[in-house]
Parts: C-alpha cells; structure tokens; sequence
C-alpha cells in the first residue's frame, strides 16, 4: 500500500486499484479547492503507474460519498467580490471533463449522500454503484444556482422530463432512480461495497472496462427504475414546456396531489435560478459534448457569483439555516429577458478551456 496524500483526501495504491477517498466526513466530504487539485494529482500518478489498472473512488464516513463543494468559503468570497468561485469552478469543471474522459475503469461509490459536486466527481464515471443507501440530488436552484459539474448534461441525457423535473425540484433520487436517470448503473447493496472493493484492489494488470463492468455486475441487485420512475408518464406531460411559466400552469392545472407537492417544492427555489436551469437544460439537449455544455455552465456560474440570490440561498439554507430565502425577484412572472441574458454571455479571456 503506497500513500500518495494524506488529509483532507486520501489517494493510494492498494493492489491493483488507486483509490481516491474523500476524507472530510464531519463536512459529508464537502470538496475545497485544494481537493479538488489533489484529486487532479492522484489522477496524473494513477494514469501513469502501470500497476494502477481501475480507479475507486469513495467517501469517508457512514453519511455519503459527497454533500458537494465548499459552499460556506464561495458564500464568503462572493460576500466581498473575490474570485473563489471563478478559479474553484474553472478547475472543478476541468476536472469532471476528464473523469468522463479517464483512460482507465473509474468506479465511484455513490453511497448515502451525493449531491452537487459529489455529482460531477462520480456520475461522469465509467462506473456509477449507487447502494440501497444512495440519495442522490442535484439542490442548486434552492441556494440561486442551477445544476453544474455538467449536472445540464446529465439532466439533459434522462429519458423524457425526468430530467427537467430533477433539475428543477432538486428531488432526491434513490439508488434505482438514479440508473433510471442515467446517473447511475448498477445498485449494489451497502453492506457488500466492502466485498466488491477487495475485489476491485484484485483485478490485475490491465483490465478493461468490460472486466469492471463484469466484477460490479457479480454484486449487482439488477434494480433499475425506483418510485420516479413510476410518474415518468405524468413528468413528461408536465414539464415539457420551455417557460417556467407553462410548466407551473400545466401543474396547477393538473391539481393532483403529486403536481400540488410539485408546486409547493418549486414555490421555494429561486425564480431566476428555475429560469436560468431551464434554459441550460434546454440548449444542453442539442449539445454535442459534456465540455460545450461545462463552458456553458461556467459562464452562469460566474454571473451567479456575482448575484444577490446566490448569497441570500446561500445564507438561508448553509449560514442562518432558516430555509426563508428573500428572492430577486420574488415571482417567475418578474425574471425579464435582460436579467437572464448575461448568464449566457461569452467572457472572453476568462472563457473556460479544456486541454
């Protein structure tokens, strides 16, 4: 067992599998940018050792692989205009490109909690184990944001509306859910991930994604669609609209108990925020590559940073905790054309780019 970082996060050689553990669990392994960076590193050395042939990573602790990234510190730097969130950002989208892209098996255990950045560090890997365990959302519009880490491209990939209404409630999905959601590929129960990661550490030399996939499958339930799945039908019907406006008339019209819990769920996101994800959700649909639509992301990401309602989100769901955000503007009907246009604006030099 070779370590390569200690701290924070984790990265060492066990057999035949470099392991990645994310290691902040009194923070549900919550990813600074300094992580972020290491997980860069170890990925470098693993790429390059050949006694390394799959990747594992995992989270410490009993509450879950990821709650995402370090809200608390961009809440600060966006308090006093510091650049946090572009330099964070830029590194953290550059980085889930590259999981998606990774040259050998990298197998994420999406066990218990993975939200936010857990998302982009897990769900663009060759192999998604999700676990009886697994609640797995995308929140962001409830703190001003939308879903990133490529979270539109995802969104964007699952059958019919399952994914606009992911993006949108910021609802929790379950182990099958997330597979259903192509989030995800196989459920393996929790209490046989200690088995399957002694397994993994023994796969030798040179194996192949078929071989991981074969190895993950051996400890697979086989489950595939959870209690979502089951309304995809009445998602499809209500979230196909490309107005936010459309969407919550079609829900009110409905006036079913699920489209009344719908209703009040995206009464307490933020209504630029619901506008804005709609949009990326919409364009991410005709995208050619999980990179065109990171650029895109990034450029939201920097106007929300600049924003009142990722500070006030911020502050009523991390810092004071009183889950009563004050949005700007306070109703869908208020978000006019000019205050969401300079979320797609290109930004020149600080335009995001991949090697």
């Amino acid at each position: 067992m070779t370590a390569l970082e200690e701290g924070d996060l984790i990265a060492r050689v066990e057999g035949s599998a470099g392991i990645i553990r994310l290691n902040r669990p009194k923070a549900i392994n919550a990813v600074t940018l300094e992580m972020f960076r290491d997980i860069d590193k170890a990925l470098d050395r693993f790429e390059a050792d050949p006694a390394v042939s799959v990747i594992l990573l995992e989270g410490a602790g009993e509450r879950g692989l990821c709650a995402g990234g370090d809200i608390r510190a961009l809440w600060e730097s966006s308090k006093v205009n510091g650049d946090l969130g572009k330099i964070l950002w830029r590194e953290e989208y550059i980085l889930n490109a590259r999981i998606k892209k990774f040259p050998k098996p990298y197998v994420a255990f999406m066990d218990g909690i993975v939200m936010g950045g857990g998302v982009g560090l897990s769900a663009h890997a060759s192999h998604r184990v999700v676990t009886d365990r697994t609640k797995l959302a995308m929140p962001e519009v409830g703190l001003g944001f939308f879903p990133d880490v490529g979270g539109t491209w995802l969104l964007s990939h699952s059958p019919g509306e399952i994914g606009t209404y992911f993006g949108l409630t910021g609802q929790t999905m379950n182990g099958p859910d997330a597979i259903h959601a192509k989030f995800a590929d196989a459920v393996v129960p929790a209490g046989k991930l200690p088995e399957l990661r002694a397994a993994l550490t023994k796969v030798g030399l040179g194996a192949t994604p078929a071989d991981a996939t074969k190895l993950i499958d051996g400890f697979a339930t086989g489950d595939a669609a959870g209690p979502v799945a089951a309304m995809e039908s009445k998602i499809d019907a209500l979230f196909a609209f490309d107005r936010m406006e459309d969407i919550v008339a079609a829900l009110k019209r409905d006036g079913s108990e699920f489209a009344q819990a719908t209703l009040k769920t995206l009464g307490e996101k933020s209504p630029r925020g619901m506008v804005v994800t709609l949009k990326l959700l919409r364009l991410a649909r005709s995208a050619s590559s999980l990179e065109e639509c990171l650029v895109r992301e990034y450029r939201a990401a920097n106007e929300v940073f600049r924003s009142d309602d990722f500070r006030e989100g911020v502050r009523a769901a991390v810092i004071h905790k009183d889950r009563n955000p004050k949005w700007s503007p306070p109703d869908i009907e208020d978000v006019t054309p000019a205050m969401v246009a300079p979320y797609f604006a290109e930004i020149g030099a600080d335009e995001l780019k991949f090697n």
